[in-house]
């Protein structure tokens, strides 16, 4: 299967690959990051665009991910790099690589096609599987482990903060009468429980009601919303100037995360408001370049369903860069 940009897709889809290449002003002998590799897709197409010496650094979680990618990418041989890691921990991947700065970061914040279809993944409620959800599995913490040991409260707010679930309360009630029986085991047996919990009215509704929930709980148990505020902190540090960092993200969390986070690295002053002089130099560290998301065109939305809510956010680094 080929994309618009002649990319073989051999994981899943890579989301907005066209307006990620553009995002990030490529140009050969740049050095690179996809700090959630996946498949390789939008990999691939950077290490085309910055041929033929350009660089490609690539971090995913998934083991599976990164063999994947390895085969995908194997035609650009030593130019591309791959590394099984975190990109909350960019710099620390990057110094042991003996790189400082790059010119370019890409993060596509979505759960990839294959991860969902793999039941023995856990991160979906389409078919049964053991409640898994960990994207590196080396991890030692499940959404087993969390939703048989965490109380109530912890639950709820998990599935509000995490979920945005409107019926956070009573599902999480509903998981904690339910552990009294035994030890809620497999993805189909928790999405049965949080359907049993919502009125009859919200039932059937346009997504499915334990989408929210199992959001929540791949969040929380992969400490997303954490590691995606020290990843942006961080690649802004490795950031060339002028190099360009661009993120694609699947939910208003993220998304609002995502425009808050370049919006402070965009001020002139980033010192802490107690401070009675200014420290930081008032200099800007980012210039945002898209000021409203950039969203997938109707054509990619109908090939590819999974790109409909996705948004690119993409900020450049400006200044000098101690």
């Amino acid at each position: 299967m080929m994309n618009d940009a002649g990319v073989p897709s051999v994981y899943h889809e890579p989301v907005l690959l066209q307006e990620v290449l553009e995002s990030l002003n490529l140009k050969p002998g740049g050095i690179y990051v996809d700090g959630t590799l996946g498949g390789g897709g939008h990999a691939r197409g950077i290490l085309a665009a910055a041929s033929p010496d350009g660089i490609l650094v690539g971090i995913d979680r998934d083991g599976d991910a990164l063999a994947e990618a390895g085969r995908a990418l194997a035609p650009f041989g030593r130019r591309a790099i791959l590394v099984q890691g975190n990109y909350a921990d960019l710099k620390e991947i990057l110094a042991a690589l003996g790189i400082g700065r790059v010119d370019g970061i890409v993060l596509d914040l979505g759960v990839s096609s294959r991860q969902l279809e793999a039941a023995e993944r856990g991160f979906s409620f389409s078919k049964p599987a053991p409640l898994d959800m960990r994207m590196d599995r080396r991890a030692s913490t499940t959404a087993r482990d969390l939703v048989n040991r965490a109380d109530g409260r912890e639950l709820e707010r998990i599935l509000r903060d995490y979920g945005e679930e409107p019926m956070a309360g009573r599902i999480a009630r509903a998981i904690v009468e339910k552990r009294k029986e035994g030890p809620i085991e497999r993805t189909d047996e928790l999405a049965g429980i949080i359907v049993s919990a919502m009125p009859a009215r919200v039932r059937h509704g346009r997504i499915h009601p334990a989408t929210r929930s199992f959001q929540a709980l791949r969040i929380a148990v992969n400490d997303e919303l954490a590691g995606l505020a020290r990843g942006i902190t961080s690649g802004i540090d490795c950031l060339a100037e002028g190099g360009r960092f661009s993120v694609i993200t699947f939910h208003s969390l993220e998304d609002r995360m995502v425009k808050e986070l370049f919006r402070d690295a965009s001020r002139v002053c980033t010192c802490p408001s107690d401070l009675p002089v200014c420290a930081c130099g008032g200099r800007p560290r980012l210039r945002v370049l898209t000021r409203k998301p950039v969203l997938p065109g109707r054509g990619e939305t109908e090939r590819n369903p999974r790109a409909r809510s996705a948004k690119l956010r993409t900020a450049e680094r400006t200044g000098e860069c101690r």
